[in-house]
């Protein structure tokens, strides 16, 4: 919450800036800016306030307030004191921005899971940046803390999280195509989250922690389109009353269709280093281990791709066979997504048909149209190129998958280094394990299916058709499924009484 608080009011600091005189005449101005995007309830509860404090303003956030706001809060007690940010008019139109977030707060409630509560604690907090109301964004930004904790209680479950220093960096600029391009950064050390769950029901008693000395988080972003957005977001509050928002919904698709593509691209991903997961079971870990995601804007040919990378893998070997060491992975690099999604027809579509007076406001018979012409553009499910290794065997795949019909059509290629590693493996595991004794023909078999490579490898393209059929390397491995004919049985002229035909055969005739 701390970290997103100073974007969110910098990003309502959208009209350009006052005289560089800071006076209450300027801060009445920048109140009513503020109101465009919160409410003016929020200034008439306290929940929002502005001040002059020398020569800036003061943006004073109380959530006490905000709390006792929300109709039919149950909270058996909340403390945190009033968030603050400093923001100051540039003589270029821009605004300097800073904060001070060091505090703590907690609250206990009791929801569907029993009494929950949580604490935390955030430790020399401070953020500085500039924000620029052309653009609706952080030109620069950096913000850090010393460190901070968080213990959260529930029935069942407990957690601990504690981190070490931290940093975190965010810049941005005018996109050639229109909105903002961002990069963004963040480092935090010694994170340790601490898990016991205790749920006897279930039969569940145990506890996990998880370590890491360094998370790193890095994420950017290309045409973001933040000023439609933030237009968005007035409309919202301004039209807060159906009957208004039902009035001026031709406004609304036009701002919605203003603010699309949302983004042309964004990816993010999370790093940590030297991961450890300890469990009753033993400890898991690895050197370096890592998850990325990637998504293009609303789009008629978008993608979306994700990753999951890990290198040094340890995995307790305790509770496994020993046949199977040989096998454990020590590196996997995993890449799968989808391409050719048009959200573009879809969404430009449903903000021209949808009507906010009649009920629903998109007919059923206009969903499942839409859902037919976006299945209709053939949208693929792809695996890229993923592999999983240890030192002496390695496992590739890549393919793609389209559903012409209810059944996919998909081709993936498998190909594999050291599979002798593997029928040896197998085979030892025979030796003691019924399961791997049946399992270990079949290997010989599948075997017999590759292709050897000029490296070595053994390759498998296998092909599975919508019709049923499967081949692998061109050799048919099934044919296609039986046409099912609607009309058997149901010819005028056949015995009603399920007696003999002409051959004294026992059921019903069949026609050439």
């Amino acid at each position: 919450m701390k970290r997103i608080l100073p974007f969110a009011f910098a990003l309502a600091l959208s009209a350009p800036a006052f005289a560089q005189t800071v006076d209450n005449q300027g801060a009445k101005e920048l109140s009513d800016n503020l109101a465009r995007y919160f409410g003016k309830q929020a200034f008439d509860k306290g929940v929002l306030k502005v001040s002059v404090e020398g020569d800036a303003y003061k943006i004073a956030f109380d959530v006490k307030a905000l709390v006792n706001a929300l109709p039919e809060q149950k909270l058996l007690k909340f403390d945190m004191a009033p968030y603050a940010l400093m923001v100051k008019p540039r003589s270029d139109g821009s605004w300097d921005v800073s904060s001070n977030f060091s505090q703590g707060g907690s609250f206990e409630f009791d929801g569907p899971k029993g009494h929950q509560s949580m604490e935390f604690t955030v430790k020399d907090g401070k953020v500085t940046g500039v924000y620029d109301p052309a653009l609706a964004a952080f030109t620069s930004g950096t913000s850090s803390l010393a460190g901070m904790t968080m213990t959260s209680r529930e029935a069942k479950q407990q957690a601990d999280v504690s981190t070490g220093a931290g940093t975190a960096t965010v810049t941005a600029t005018k996109s050639a195509n229109g909105g903002v391009d961002f990069t963004a950064t963040q480092k935090v050390s010694s994170f340790v989250e601490m898990i016991k769950v205790d749920d006897p029901e279930k039969g569940l008693n145990f506890p996990v922690t998880l370590k890491t000395p360094e998370l790193s988080v890095d994420a950017n972003g290309k045409g973001v389109r933040t000023k439609p957005l933030l237009d968005l977001l007035a409309f919202a509050v301004a039209n807060e009353d159906e009957a208004k928002l039902k009035a001026n919904q031709a406004e609304l698709k036009s701002l919605m269709l203003a603010a699309l593509p949302i983004w042309e691209r964004v990816d993010g991903n999370y790093g940590f280093k030297d991961f450890e997961v300890d469990s009753p079971v033993g400890k898991f870990g690895a050197t370096q281990f890592s998850t990325a995601f990637g998504m293009d804007g609303v789009s008629q040919n978008g993608k979306v791709d994700y990753a999951i990378k890990a290198t040094g893998l340890t995995i307790p070997r305790q509770t496994l066979p020993e046949w199977t060491l040989p096998l454990l992975p020590t590196d996997i690099d995993l890449n799968f997504g989808g391409a050719n999604i048009d959200l573009d027809t879809m969404a430009k579509k449903a903000i021209e048909a949808f009507d906010l007076n009649k009920n629903p406001p998109l007919s059923d018979e206009f969903g499942k149209a839409l859902v037919a012409d976006f299945k209709a553009k053939n949208p693929k499910v792809v695996i890229g190129r993923s592999t999983v290794k240890n030192g002496d065997v390695e496992l590739a795949m890549e393919g793609e998958m389209t559903f012409p019909g209810e059944k996919p059509d998909a081709t993936v290629t498998v190909d594999i280094g050291g599979y002798d590693k593997i029928v040896d493996a197998l085979k030892e595991g025979a030796k003691s394990d019924e399961q791997m004794a049946q399992a270990f023909p079949f290997a010989l078999a599948v075997k017999g299916f590759g292709k050897t490579l000029p490296d070595g490898r053994l390759e498998w393209v296998i092909n599975t058709k919508a019709d049923g059929s499967v081949t692998v390397n061109g050799a048919m491995l099934k044919g296609p499924d039986a046409v099912q004919d609607d009309s058997a049985g149901q010819d005028d002229n056949s015995d009603q009484d399920g007696g003999t035909d002409d051959n004294g055969g026992a059921g019903a005739k069949l026609k050439p």
